[in-house]
């Protein structure tokens, strides 16, 4: 095992904490080229004390789950895993089946935070039922949802065991700040952590001249800048992607990156925040 890294960390509703800074898999096992380098990724990761792991079952059809259940076998403890279950997937008893699914694939006996990925015509009772039951079972130890706009929140409070809700995931970066309006508000008054996906917009942020203005301030990446902007918001945790180490060390030193009052100002400047509520964006 490598040394272990401080990151900071945020509490979840229950208490325990977890990283503020961790490691999404979207798009991984598609290219049997790229594997060899994403396992080393997920493994130099998690030395850095970037423990949070998120997967979905539906990155690669099941196929991003099995390459994180076959990297993380001998430290799975370490890991503070995270997938979803797909929302025609979310009726009673086919999510403790789907969840059955991926525990096989992740080659554990536990999930440590289950999401719904998506709403869509499963009554959100069914899916909160179905969720206490894995909880029940050990089988998860945490559930949260993911793309949750504020009504959709509302509506899930009003659910019989809805209030155990521990995460909602989102996209949230400089270039998709609506949540800022009111989800955002909403799950710090509730203390319910944001996981912000796409923290640089798959990359495509990376171009945009203000995060190079910044990057060049403080001589660090665009990425760094990114990822610090995301990570200086309070009860946030930020999942990005990184395929290569070099990139995985290029997240993980966003961690000790203050950007200034300037900086904020040049990048609201570029990335004026919403100035009323606009519909939750995904990709």
């Amino acid at each position: 095992m490598g040394p272990i890294h401080d990151v900071r960390t945020l509490p979840l509703p229950s208490g325990e904490h977890v990283p503020v800074l961790g490691q999404g898999t979207w798009g991984w096992a598609q290219d049997p080229a790229r594997r060899g380098s994403e396992k080393e990724s997920l493994l130099l990761g998690m030395d850095l004390g970037m423990t949070l792991i998120d997967t979905a079952e539906m990155y690669g059809q099941g196929a991003a789950e099995e390459l994180v259940g076959e990297t993380l076998a001998a430290r799975r403890d370490e890991a503070f895993l995270v997938t979803k279950v797909l929302p025609y997937n979310a009726g009673r008893m086919d999510t403790v089946n789907a969840c059955e699914r991926s525990l096989k694939r992740l080659r554990t006996d536990r999930i440590d935070l289950y999401l719904l990925h998506w709403r869509a015509t499963v009554p959100l009772e069914e899916t909160v039922t179905a969720f206490d039951e894995l909880l029940r079972a050990g089988k998860i130890r945490h559930w949260g949802v993911s793309n949750f706009d504020p009504a959709d929140l509302r509506e899930l409070a009003e659910v019989s065991g809805g209030d155990a809700i521990a995460a909602n995931q989102v996209l949230y970066n400089p270039a998709r700040r609506g949540i800022e309006y009111d989800l955002l508000p909403l799950c710090q008054e509730r203390g319910i952590p944001v996981m912000a996906y796409s923290p640089v917009e798959q990359g495509r942020l990376l171009t945009a001249p203000v995060l190079d203005a910044v990057a060049g301030r403080h001589g660090v990446s665009a990425a760094q800048v990114a990822l610090a902007w995301v990570l200086s918001r309070a009860g946030v945790v930020a999942i990005p992607r990184a395929g290569r180490p070099e990139h995985v060390r290029d997240n993980h030193a966003a961690l000790a990156l203050t950007l200034t009052e300037d900086d904020h100002a040049d990048l609201d400047a570029a990335f004026p925040p919403n100035r009323g509520p606009v519909p939750l964006e995904m990709l």
